[in-house]
């Protein structure tokens, strides 16, 4: 049995759920490496990291570098003679990190690799109304998500699952593998297996303005898992034409309506209660909205306060 000295490298919330397992599981964590504070609110202020708050509250040493190539970073990191670390949700690492502990360098990421390399595999799967994901551990290489798998797990995806929901089923579920790949490090029995090569591959490229924006143009059924997987983060979003005025709205919550009709894509329809969007083969539902200025709320909130012109559209 070998005896493990581990580094964990980790930012957000998902990472802490899988730090805690390893501490409740008593794992040794010999050091935390996590981002940088970064200014966040409208004061601006600097914020630690999830990980760096949880870290700092289990007594753990800390370290926060902004080149990871740093020679006092690397100094650093070597005196905490760490055999093997675990990276979750943190950044591309270099060979001189990665290759350092004697036991490797494995990572979680939230998806059925070869499948959803890349910075948000959650919401994509989402988006793309993936039947099943999953999380799948894997030893570091030179490249993004392409090396040796150590263990996977999947789950069904609901027809009403979310990006937020389903981060919270892949962090428990991830913790879990974490543990499992730990134990079998420690008992020297993991077999690592190359990823399949010859297969087509869908991405997870990272969330922008650019590509969360709500086409309506598209199906009731895309629109809604569009909307669903970037619920609560990023949000979808599109702009409102009201009158003379141009907002943009951050939609969090929809139902779908299959139907025909000749209304052209994105005319609004309102009652008292309910707010539609036409689509390319019926109607989407919005539930829950948030206008600039304005606190996120339920459509029937919003219509007690604001008025939609004739011709209002969602661009």
């Amino acid at each position: 049995m070998r005896d493990l000295l581990i580094v964990f490298m980790g930012t957000p919330d998902f990472a802490v759920g899988v730090l805690k397992k390893l501490l409740d599981e008593e794992k040794n964590i010999v050091g935390v490496i996590t981002a940088p504070d970064r200014p966040a609110g409208r004061g601006r202020k600097l914020k630690p990291s999830a990980v760096k708050e949880f870290a700092l509250s289990k007594n753990l040493p800390v370290l926060q570098p902004t080149n990871l190539k740093d020679d006092v970073f690397l100094s650093e990191l070597k005196k905490l003679k760490a055999n093997l670390q675990i990276v979750v949700a943190f950044r591309m690492l270099p060979k001189v990190v990665w290759s350092l502990p004697e036991y490797g360098t494995f990572n979680l990421h939230a998806s059925l690799l070869p499948q959803y390399r890349g910075a948000a595999p959650i919401n994509w799967a989402v988006i793309n109304q993936e039947p099943k994901t999953g999380v799948t551990t894997f030893f570091i290489d030179e490249k993004i998500d392409t090396g040796a798998i150590i263990l996977k797990e999947e789950v069904a995806i609901s027809e009403k699952e979310t990006a937020g929901t389903l981060h919270d089923k892949l962090m428990d579920m991830g913790s879990e593998l974490v543990v499992k790949t730990v134990s079998k490090i420690e008992a020297d029995n993991a077999v690592p297996v190359p990823q399949i090569k010859d297969i087509t591959v869908k991405d997870a490229p990272k969330l922008t303005s650019d590509n969360t924006r709500i086409n309506w143009n598209d199906t009731v059924e895309c629109i809604d898992a569009f909307i669903r997987g970037l619920s609560p983060y990023p949000v979808a979003w599109s702009m409102l034409e009201n009158g003379g005025e141009t907002l943009k709205a951050k939609i969090y919550s929809v139902t779908k309506e299959v139907a025909s009709h000749s209304e052209k894509p994105g005319t609004i329809s309102t009652d008292k209660k309910s707010m539609k969007v036409a689509t390319k083969n019926g109607y989407i539902y919005i539930k829950v909205i948030q206008l600039p200025g304005k606190r996120k709320m339920d459509i029937a909130s919003l219509l007690n306060g604001f008025s939609f012109a004739k011709d209002a559209k969602l661009v």
